[in-house]
């Protein structure tokens, strides 16, 4: 299992709708990123900063990697870039974490 973590920044005043669109997250992208190998997915919000953190375990990299290109990815990185920074292609700006300590 390879553990992954990275940031990501929501619009100060899209914080709730943030929350609301992940509670209703569509069943379909939940299976596309089960597929890809995601499990024990969590993102934390920082009101404070609107920094979001993500934590996600996946099994290959190359398929991780691979999400990014289906159909329903796509839809919801255009479904959420008027909350949050993003790129050209309408994914979120993120930023890799090193992981320096672990515990099981």
């Amino acid at each position: 299992m390879i553990r992954k973590a990275f940031v990501m920044k929501v619009y100060p005043d899209k914080h709730e709708e943030y929350e609301q669109k992940h509670r209703d997250i569509w069943p379909e992208l939940v299976t596309a990123l089960r597929h890809h190998g995601a499990k024990n997915y969590s993102i934390f919000l920082d009101p404070s900063t609107s920094m979001l953190f993500a934590y996600v375990e996946i099994e290959n990299e190359k398929t991780w990697e691979q999400l990014a290109q289906t159909e329903v990815n796509q839809k919801w990185w255009r479904y959420m870039e008027p909350l949050m920074e993003t790129n050209s292609d309408n994914s979120p700006v993120t930023v890799n974490l090193n992981e320096v300590f672990h515990m099981d």
